[in-house]
């Protein structure tokens, strides 16, 4: 368990949909957030700044994160996660070949932000009773990748982001009071 709860966003490459869900999320959950928030991909290229189409999309909100440099998704990030959030089926096939041990703390962030109200306890234990273990996504929970789009994907993106986002912001206020 940890003392402070960590909540990993995750995408493929980790340059736009996990980017924008931990800076919503970051700035949602405020200053003094009683959950540290990451973001981290399973396909990335190491140590690259995210897209200029994020960061105008980011913009738009009035968001920004200058330092962003991609991180690959890794056992020592389970470990300290409480939740890793996906985007698509992608990122649980990539972990139940390469990262079985992050599954029981995987699950898409549809299917969370639905779910997670309906159980007691801390994040962790509402983590637990998710049975996110043997998760199989299904086509209602994908967030759809903007990366091959022009701005206008990436903005219809990032404002889908927000909505849930917003839902999760209010839960996770409640869940760790």
């Amino acid at each position: 368990m940890n003392e402070r709860p960590r909540i990993t966003m995750v995408c493929t490459g980790n340059a736009a949909r996990s980017v924008m869900a931990a800076a919503l999320l970051r700035d949602r959950l405020g200053e003094h957030s009683p959950v540290e928030v990451a973001s981290a991909g399973t396909l990335v290229l190491p140590d690259q700044p995210m897209s200029s189409r994020t960061r105008a999309a980011l913009a738009r909100h009035n968001l920004s994160h200058p330092d962003h440099r991609s991180r690959q998704l890794d056992l020592a990030e389970v470990r300290r996660s409480s939740l890793l959030l996906t985007m698509e089926p992608s990122h649980h096939q990539w972990m139940r070949r390469r990262l079985p041990e992050a599954l029981p703390i995987a699950g898409s962030l549809r299917r969370v932000v639905r779910d997670l109200a309906n159980y007691d306890g801390d994040l962790d234990q509402r983590v637990a009773a998710l049975g996110l273990a043997d998760h199989v996504m299904e086509p209602w929970e994908e967030i759809i990748d903007p990366g091959a789009g022009q701005q206008e994907a990436f903005d219809r993106c990032i404002d889908e982001l927000a909505a849930l986002i917003d839902d999760l912001a209010q839960q996770l206020r409640i869940v760790t009071q």
